[in-house]
């Protein structure tokens, strides 16, 4: 870092940026509000976003320095630059702030009135609240010391949280409503002093992601400076969006970083160093086996029910649970298991992109049991009986049928299909859109209980009172005003806030959601999570996917909050596996369309399309998926000028690039006309970057079995 210029400004604020234009912007309105009388400046670096992000904000905000980046450099690099340029500008205080954030209209002032009274303090965070305002741990840490990296990577500090000795990472045994001094704050707000950060240079960049405000703060403390954890004042952070919008393995990246840190900081153990990467690694593969503790568990529970299948018709068959030969045990248990795991698995069980289903568990017993009798042939001392065998698959049918009822019953017990309740802010169309894209009443036309309920909406201005009606364009009553929010979350426990309102001033918005959010009684109450109406577009494809597919594991939107995300990840339909099987699927599919479906092409219409014209379309459209311009299962086409908020010309021309227009595809689940172009773009993202011949055989079955007829049809 240079020496600074002469003070001529008392605060800057650094953002990085990549891919959240909504957030941003509501982040700097809250900014905003919060500096008013305060010199300072906001600048904000793009970490070349594809969304519009700079073009978006920067009319509605023309006080805001903005700097465009050739390409993503992370987080640490980024603001290194704005760092550079807040020293340039003469700044006393630099604030490095996530776009992800929304600030407290006295979040300013108070920071700077603690750091003016206390010169010994370098760097201070404050409070930071989730959505629905619960309290983020990560807002005052421990540094990842041996010991406190041990008791966190091995379980120690989630057993004993209160204890001072082995809660030392998360500080989970300090009170929130205090201020102290920490080891480390969150990167999301982290207040540095001028002469703090000319004196360490800023972030180290060789921090990809995760850890590198760990290793600022250390940084800072070694040349003899204090960190403050400030309680006073807080902040809302939507820490858990992140990884939802990217494609970031954050498993992966957060052991890395702490990794890093320890050999940077404490590399002269390394007997430490080896104790960690062996715990990381540990810890790494608990972390995925939670991930997908839904899909191991199913299948360890069919592998148990189909052995049990097994002894049982040994007993109805042969009158003996063991009724083989002695040689055969265990063999055929582990040939069986074997065999059951990849018939389920090629019949589309265990697929991360849906629940399991006594559908496909069906067909894939059905291939087991074909597979098994065809390896008796070939191993003929293993043929015991093929009445055994068949028994086996007709008990295990019914077991793993079981299997399936019991997790469904006990989903619904336990709230897995607990309804959200949803109340909107604002009057408008924006309001009656999404209401439409919420889709309650049709939802249960299709077999399935709404998982949503809309409310109603809260009003923005003054003259309308409680259980009005809405205007003609929204179906929705109105429940009250936002000068009542935190007791109207409260009186219909809501879960949801959706903000639509254009008109109100997004700063008083904002603190009507700090007030709604912090919760300053010591009762329990009622939290809500706020959300834009624009961010809501993920949202809405996210519980698409989810409703018709099944479970995301993945993410939509192609990047992360604040430049910390790493560079997007490649798509799965970027690598040639998966684009060779896209093909083959195609040319198969047309093939087979052409040939033996072609009378159900033509006659699957009602009588009316029945023509010349219709047909030869019908056949025109499978002829294009042959020759490679269209594709059976793909995307959706989008007007990218249908909005100032569509999808950028280049996100969507490089989905193009790699998938191809589909007959049907993942947007055709809903009601693609209801959906926004940034909905559908978001669906569109999600198949191209998560393709997989599973998810193109849970789209198809989807529609095939779907109950109401009547639901618009795939476009041609």
């Amino acid at each position: 870092m240079t020496a600074p210029a002469p003070v001529s400004m008392r605060i800057a604020v650094v953002i990085v940026n990549y891919n959240v234009k909504d957030l941003l912007v509501s982040c700097l309105a809250s900014l905003q509000a919060s500096l008013a009388g305060i010199s300072s400046e906001i600048i904000v670096v793009d970490n070349d976003s594809t969304d519009g992000s700079i073009d978006y904000a920067e009319p509605i905000f023309p006080g805001v320095r903005f700097i465009r980046l050739g390409n993503n450099l992370g987080f640490g690099r980024a603001n290194n630059i704005g760092f550079r340029e807040a020293l340039e500008k003469g700044a006393e205080y630099i604030l490095c702030l996530n776009p992800d954030t929304l600030i407290s209209e006295d979040t300013m002032r108070v920071m700077l009135d603690y750091m003016d009274a206390q010169p010994n303090v370098g760097l201070a965070g404050c409070k930071l609240l989730n959505a629905d305002g619960t309290f983020q741990l990560a807002c005052r840490r421990g540094f990842p010391t041996p010991w406190a990296s041990f008791c966190k990577v091995f379980g120690l500090q989630a057993l004993f949280p209160k204890s001072p000795r082995f809660a030392q990472y998360n500080q989970t045994f300090r009170s929130e409503d205090a201020t102290y001094f920490v080891d480390a704050v969150m990167g999301a707000f982290m207040f540095i002093r001028k002469e703090a950060l000319v004196q360490i240079g800023g972030f180290d960049e060789d921090f990809f992601m995760y850890g590198e405000d760990l290793d600022l703060c250390f940084r800072i403390q070694q040349n003899g400076w204090k960190i403050t954890y400030l309680h006073t004042t807080s902040i809302i952070h939507y820490k858990g969006e992140s990884t939802r919008r990217s494609a970031i393995n954050e498993v992966k990246h957060f052991y890395e970083a702490m990794e890093i840190f320890a050999r940077k900081h404490y590399g002269s153990s390394r007997l430490f160093l080896l104790f960690l990467r062996l715990g990381i690694t540990a810890r790494s593969a608990l972390a995925y086996l939670s991930l997908y503790r839904w899909e191991v568990g199913f299948a360890l529970a069919d592998m148990l029910a189909l052995n049990a299948a097994m002894l049982i018709g040994s007993f109805i068959w042969k009158g003996r649970v063991y009724a083989f030969p002695d040689y055969a045990y265990p063999t055929v248990f582990v040939v069986v298991s074997l065999v059951v795991l990849l018939s389920m698995i090629a019949g589309g069980e265990y697929s991360p992109y849906s629940k399991p289903s006594i559908r496909r568990a069906f067909s894939g017993l059905m291939i087991s049991f074909f597979g098994l009798s065809a390896l008796t042939y070939f191993f003929k001392s293993y043929a015991f009986s093929r009445g055994v065998l068949l028994l086996t698959i007709g008990i295990g049918i019914v077991l793993t049928s079981l299997l399936r009822i019991i997790a469904e019953i006990a989903e619904k017990v336990a709230g897995g299909e607990a309804e959200r309740r949803i109340a909107f802010i604002g009057e408008n169309t924006a309001t009656q859109h999404l209401v439409e894209q919420l889709d309650v009443p049709r939802a249960a036309s299709v077999g399935k209980r709404s998982r949503a309920r809309v409310l109603g909406i809260i009003t923005t201005t003054s003259n309308t009172s409680t259980n009005d009606r809405s205007p003609a364009h929204v179906t929705v009553p109105i429940i009250g005003n936002i000068s009542y929010l935190r007791k109207i979350i409260e009186q219909y426990q809501i879960d949801e806030v959706i903000i639509t309102d254009t008109a109100m001033q997004r700063a008083e918005i904002v603190q009507r959601i700090m007030e709604a959010a912090q919760v300053r009684s010591a009762k329990p109450t009622h939290r809500a999570t706020f959300r834009f109406a624009q961010e809501y577009d993920d949202v809405i494809a996210g519980r698409i996917v989810e409703k018709y597919v099944g479970n995301i594991t993945g993410s939509f939107s192609g990047g992360g909050f604040g430049g910390s995300a790493p560079p997007i990840v490649p798509y799965n339909l970027a690598q040639w596996k998966f684009r060779l099987a896209k093909r083959a699927f195609d040319i198969i599919g047309a093939i087979f369309i052409l040939t033996i479906g072609l009378p159900v092409v033509i006659l699957r219409k009602p009588q009316r399309h029945k023509e010349q014209r219709y047909i030869r379309r019908r056949v025109q459209n499978i002829v294009d998926v042959l020759r490679g311009r269209k594709s059976l299962i793909g995307l959706y086409p989008i007007d990218i000028h249908h909005t100032i908020e569509s999808p950028t010309t280049t996100k969507y021309n490089h989905l193009l690039a790699l998938g191809k227009i589909g007959l049907t595809g993942l947007a055709h689940v809903h009601i693609p006309e209801q959906l926004s172009p940034l909905a559908l773009q978001n669906l569109n993202e999600f198949y191209v970057r998560h393709y997989s011949l599973w998810l193109d055989v849970d789209i198809l079955v989807t529609l095939f079995f779907r109950v109401n007829r009547n639901e618009q049809r795939p476009q041609e």
